[in-house]
């Protein structure tokens, strides 16, 4: 569409496409038309084949280190008969990775197959002079098409005729209600797609009256096209998560490398060892390095985030998702569905006989209350139908809708009206005098005429008390953002002779009724929690700015100090200028799709981890470009789901704030997993370092290592992810995006836990060796296996709470408790069972060995629970210190 079509009389628009209302165009130009421009569908971004997809988690750091072990520990199986037991556990294990990371995108983006579902399939043309009914991806610019109530709009179109149409855009703009329209020329430029009222749009839908009107933009060219392209282009960020890991996997990838070069020259150069032998020890390290089973424990993890979500109503689209709505700082929500009911209610109502009263202060109607209701019921033509599930199934305007609604609570139905009061004609709402009227039948000699509208537009005296009290009631009501409807009647003698229009002339004003799309009732206490959490909650609609304010403030969101911006005044702003004034703003009215994305960008540069919640087409691109983009799924489009990372099944804003709850608990247990296992993995990077370079060799082989890794290690690890909340998840402060993973102490902590083990087992290992045997590699290896194993394993009850351990901290995860006690017979079996220590490399150790391995097995868990009594004695003293500076 261009710019200036809104403003052209129809003439020239004919003129401008070529075409003709009568004739349309005819199959020789349609043809011509359809091979420029193509067919009147969506396209979408060419998707990468399995090959490519494979490759790209190949190329992930981990993955590499695994395959670099894989290749060397096949290549040393086929040249030393070294044993196949390595390259089969590693590789088994790279090929798990690469089917995780598959399998979170395998669910990959649906938006465009959703949005192609809203073209419709039919539609009807003129075309050779006569009316046809066509598919409507043979449309082509210049088309003459024809529109009822129920039609689909197949493409962009400028009205050429239009009788009493109404447009839901909701898809498009966010807005409740019906849009009116006009085929008359606009007299300046529309700012936003709301304000085209001579335009309808592709994937709208026509609630009311009939049109003609010209095809101006069909395929990707339509404003529902361009959603479509913003989808394509737009691309999903990492999470923290994953950059954090990412990082991690890095920064023990460079320690494995630099570890394997001091190992291999130590070895060849400074101690003679053979290059296979040196070459055997660079496995074990990159065994060493490489947390094998924490992938899989963060997948297993998020996979038990995402059932317990499931349960309180959010359901995950995209796993890595659970881990990011837990840190969110922003929230930036579609209003129209998301934090208000999508059902306009009427809150405020002044009859004649009264002030301004509230409806839900209202328990019982005055009489000319009564009247006021029952004159707006009769004069109204919607419908809430119950089905046989006890479904209501509501029909006609969302305006009429809130009547009912309003009939409903005080006991009325405009059945039981209009057996006293037959309606005998209606006169329809027509957009350009905004007023409708009914005739109905009191007895055989007197009539009731009800007239229903805009209060400026109905036919009343305009003087005098009455009018003026009301002319206040309807400004206050304006003023707080309320949509006002008048009504008047008078009673008539009988008179045939006259039509409906003509009897219209002076009416009795009854009274005004004030509404609105109001807030969800659970939604103020949910944004107040959010704040509690250091949750920044902002409103983005594309409905008009003093609405938008009046439920902001009601909500909790607009507050005092906080700006409101336009999508006209944010089109004024460079991308620079608009990041600048992101945080002071609340509010973001009358805005397009791109301005969505815009505040969303805007958010991210100032390192923000953005949600952004929608129901609507137009809330598509912006999902995906969040962080975590939340659908509705009772209201939400299933464009809207495609594109987003959680769906809320009950369309409460409430649940996202609990969700947040459960994403911050499993994010936490993930870093518990962290401590849990990377602690352990440095202290076996120093532990081989440290022994070669003294020339003990290497203390542990590749198998034994492998075995703690994945057993010792793993089986308790997994169990980490049922580990409840914290009790104060909620009142932390959000993780910022740019936090290194080891930020909030975990680097000390585990540096504490790797200094521990190294020097621990270093001390084993020679206690073993030298100590209680004239230099026996075996038993000293052997103690070490046992010590790291089982020490390695007990202190996961130091690591998995914060607090000092007591009872319950023991009970409050069974799961946990079965899986250690599993692992632990495991590796005891290997270091007893004959059959087994030969094939892992171990031997009996004496009697005299195995108190010394009970007792130095619970040194780590007694080392952690100091350094945490420590850590919170001085937290204590810091808290109380920065108290008594206040």
């Amino acid at each position: 569409m261009k710019q200036n079509d809104t403003q052209l009389p129809i003439k020239e628009m004919l003129a401008k496409y070529e075409t003709d209302l009568q004739t349309g165009l005819n199959t020789t130009e349609v043809t011509r038309r359809n091979l420029a421009d193509g067919d009147n569908a969506l396209s979408e971004a060419k998707k990468p084949n399995l090959l490519q997809q494979i490759g790209k988690h190949m190329a992930d750091i981990a993955s590499l280190v695994l395959l670099f072990a894989v290749i060397l520990s096949v290549y040393l199986a086929l040249t030393t008969d070294g044993g196949w037991t390595k390259p089969i556990v590693i590789g088994s294990i790279l090929v798990l990775n690469v089917l995780i990371g598959m399998y979170q995108e395998h669910s990959a983006e649906q938006a465009l197959a959703a949005l192609k579902k809203l073209s419709v399939h039919e539609i009807q043309v003129i075309r050779d002079s006569k009316k046809q009914l066509i598919d409507a991806t043979n449309l082509v610019v210049g088309d003459i098409i024809l529109l009822e109530p129920g039609s689909q709009v197949p493409a962009d179109a400028r009205l050429a005729t239009a009788s009493n149409l109404s447009v839901d855009e909701a898809i498009l703009t966010g807005e409740s209600v019906p849009v009116n329209k006009s085929a008359e020329p606009l007299t300046v430029d529309p700012e936003a797609i709301g304000d085209q009222q001579n335009m309808v749009f592709s994937g709208t839908a026509v609630t009311q009256g009939n049109a003609t009107a010209i095809v101006t933009a069909i395929g990707m060219n339509t404003e529902l096209g361009k959603i479509a392209g913003m989808l394509n282009k737009t691309k999903k960020q990492q999470t923290p998560l994953q950059n954090r890991l990412n990082r991690l996997v890095s920064t023990l990838s460079g320690v494995a490398i630099a570890g394997g070069v001091i190992i291999f020259l130590l070895g060849t150069l400074m101690h003679g060892d053979s290059l296979i032998s040196s070459l055997m020890i660079g496995v074990s390290l990159a065994v060493a390095a490489v947390p094998e089973t924490l992938p899989i424990i963060v997948t297993i993890s998020l996979a038990h985030g995402v059932k317990k979500m499931a349960k309180r109503n959010a359901i995950m689209r995209r796993v890595s998702a659970v881990e990011t709505i837990g840190n969110v700082n922003v929230i930036a929500s579609d209003k129209t569905g998301t934090l208000t009911q999508n059902k306009m209610s009427i809150t405020r109502l002044w009859a004649t006989d009264g002030g301004v009263a509230s409806v839900k202060q209202i328990a019982k109607l005055s009489e000319q209350q009564s009247k006021l209701v029952t004159m707006f019921g009769l004069a109204t033509n919607a419908e809430i139908e119950v089905n046989k599930q006890d479904e209501e199934i509501e029909m006609g305007d969302s305006t009429e809708l809130a009547i009912v609604r309003l009939m409903y609570k005080f006991g009325m139905t405009r059945d039981k009206l209009e057996i006293n009061y037959p309606r005998l004609a209606e006169d329809p709402f027509d957009s350009s005098k905004k007023t409708m009227a009914t005739l109905h039948k009191i007895d055989d000699q007197k009539q009731l005429l009800i007239v229903k509208g805009a209060f400026d537009r109905l036919p009343i005296k305009r003087e005098g008390d009455i009018y003026e009290r009301a002319k206040e009631a309807h400004d206050e009501f304006g003023r707080e953002a309320l949509r006002v409807l008048a009504v008047g009647y008078k009673v008539i003698e009988q008179d045939s002779t006259k039509s409906i229009e003509a009897l219209q002339d002076e009416v009795e004003l009854l009274g005004l009724v004030g509404m609105i799309d109001p807030p969800r009732d659970e939604v103020a206490a949910a944004i107040s929690e959010a704040q509690g959490a250091g949750i920044r909650t902002v409103m983005i609609t594309g409905d008009h700015v003093e609405t938008a304010k009046a439920i902001a403030k009601k909500i909790g969101i607009l507050c005092q100090g906080d700006s409101v911006l336009t999508g006209a005044e944010m089109k004024q702003l460079d991308d620079e200028q608009l990041a600048g004034q992101i945080a002071d703003t609340s509010v973001f009215a009358r805005v397009s799709p791109e301005d969505k994305i815009r505040i969303v960008s805007a958010w991210q540069s100032q390192g923000a981890v953005v949600a952004m919640t929608g129901d609507g087409v137009n809330d598509a691109p912006a999902l995906k470009a969040a962080n975590v983009g939340i659908a509705m799924g009772i209201t939400g489009t299933e464009v809207s789901k495609g594109a987003a990372d959680m769906v809320l099944t009950d369309d409460n804003f409430a649940t996202i704030v609990a969700a947040v709850s459960e994403g911050r608990t499993v994010y936490q247990n993930i870093l518990k997993a962290v401590e849990f296992l990377i602690g352990v993995n440095f202290a076996q990077l120093f532990l081989m370092i440290f022994s070669v370079a003294i020339g003990w060799g290497a203390p542990l082989i590749a198998e034994q290592l492998l075995l703690i890794n994945v057993l010792a290690d793993g089986i308790p690890g997994f169990y980490l992810s049922r580990e409840p909340g914290e009790r104060a998840v909620m009142k932390q402060k959000p993780i910022s995006k740019w936090s290194s993973i080891f930020a909030n102490g975990l680097g000390q902590r585990v540096a504490i836990r790797a200094v521990t083990f190294t020097i621990l087992t270093l001390g084993i290992y020679a206690l073993g060796r030298f100590g209680l045997m004239d230099n026996v590699p075996s038993i000293g290896m052997s103690m070490l296996f046992l010590v790291l194993a089982l020490g390695s394993m007990i202190d996961i009850y130091a690591i998995k709470t914060r607090e000092p351990l007591s009872l319950s901290s023991f009970k409050s995860n069974r799961a946990l408790n079965m899986g250690l006690a599993l692992a632990a017979l495991l590796v005891l079996a290997v270091a007893i069972v004959p059959p087994l220590q030969q094939l892992f490399g171990l031997v009996t150790l004496p009697a005299v060995a195995w108190p010394i391995v009970i007792v130095a097995m619970f040194v780590p868990t007694i080392v952690l629970e100091l350094n945490k009594q420590i850590v919170n004695r001085i937290r204590l003293n810091r808290s109380y210190q920065a108290i008594q500076e206040d």
